[in-house]
């Protein structure tokens, strides 16, 4: 969704009609992973993609339908492997696609303020997730802030239950309540990436993340690192200040990803405790296995447990034989982006 988002609030702003349509749920060799999303307005301009070009055609036809009539519908494409074939998806595969029309304009007083709370949230960054009926006819939202807020007239404490749960998980999925079918899609603020210690991994890590979209927060209280460590492509902040100073006032949640790479552990250890403390989706630390070791055991002595301090990444990045400080910063962030990806 997000990536369409400079064209979609166009639409929005202008009332232009148009329609979204979501992969839902795909089984076998799908193009496309669940939450891709296509608008297609009433002129027939697409943007976004639901199968990579294999569907495209049925999907905005069923779409200029959705808009003439205003009622949602539930498509499934492949289900069986002459039907893959004539859609273009490989022997076996199978999607689910469903359409509706975005109620701009249209729809219940109450289903165009949730609607105009998503396009806020999408147009400043906030976090949120969006719930969609999936049922045939007039559509049905709700929409989950991340501490629990609430808009939709089928608002239920379950569907907030399920949508945090999702969010934790980086995960679209589809949901049952009281046998209804939903679609929770997760729109996360921009990935934020912590790296605590200016040095010269900090550098190349912090231009190879901003390529990828990752929002940059440098920490560090020495003053020779953070005055004299020059950063081509500068972070989105550049903080002096001791991780346990700074760290508190960030969202460390599921959307989070630290690096630890200062390599003292009188900066390193407590941005450590926090960061086990906390649900951030990667903590990686530079060092090698026999550091690793120390500060494990420093960790233990702490009160942290096993399996807390299994959570480290460490030795920190894929394993690709680096030995360059980009090298090593381009290991991090793959290692970073698995992570990711992993419940995408």
């Amino acid at each position: 969704m997000k990536e369409l988002l400079p064209a979609v609030l166009d639409w929005v702003k202008e009332g232009t009609p148009f329609a979204l349509a979501t992969v839902t749920h795909t089984w076998g060799s799908s193009p496309r992973p669940i939450g891709s999303v296509m608008a297609i307005s009433g002129q027939m301009d697409m943007l976004g993609s639901v199968s990579g070009g294999c569907i495209e055609g049925a999907v905005v036809t069923e779409a200029m339908e959705v808009m003439a009539d205003g009622l949602s519908r539930q498509l499934a494409y492949g289900v069986t492997n002459e039907d893959a074939w004539s859609v273009g998806l490989s022997c076996g595969g199978k999607v689910e696609v469903f359409v509706e029309q975005v109620a701009v304009n249209a729809g219940s007083e109450s289903e165009r303020t949730v609607w105009a709370s998503l396009w806020r949230c999408l147009a400043n960054d906030l976090a949120c997730i969006w719930l969609t009926r999936l049922a045939e006819g007039e559509g049905e939202h709700v929409l989950v802030h991340p501490d629990g807020r609430m808009l939709g007239e089928r608002a239920s404490d379950r569907l907030k239950e399920l949508a945090l749960q999702s969010y934790q998980e980086r995960k679209n999925q589809i949901v049952e309540v009281a046998s209804e079918r939903w679609f929770v899609r997760i729109l996360p603020r921009r990935s934020q990436l912590l790296i605590i210690g200016a040095a010269h991994v900090s550098v190349d890590l912090v231009r190879l993340a901003q390529l990828y979209d990752f929002e940059t927060i440098v920490i560090d209280p020495r003053k020779a690192f953070l005055n004299k460590t020059v950063f081509p492509v500068p972070p989105d902040q550049l903080i002096g200040q001791y991780p346990d100073d700074a760290l508190p006032a960030f969202d460390l949640d599921a959307h989070t990803y630290a690096a630890v790479l200062s390599h003292d552990p009188k900066i390193d250890d407590p941005a450590f405790q926090l960061l086990l403390r906390s649900q951030v989706a990667y903590i990686g630390g530079l060092g090698s296995r026999k550091t690793q070791a120390k500060r494990k055991a420093r960790l233990l002595e702490a009160g942290f447990t096993e399996a807390e301090i299994d959570r480290i990444h460490g030795p920190i990045g894929l394993d690709i034989r680096a030995k360059t400080a980009g090298e090593i910063a381009l290991s991090i962030l793959a290692e970073i982006i698995r992570v990711k990806n992993e419940f995408a």
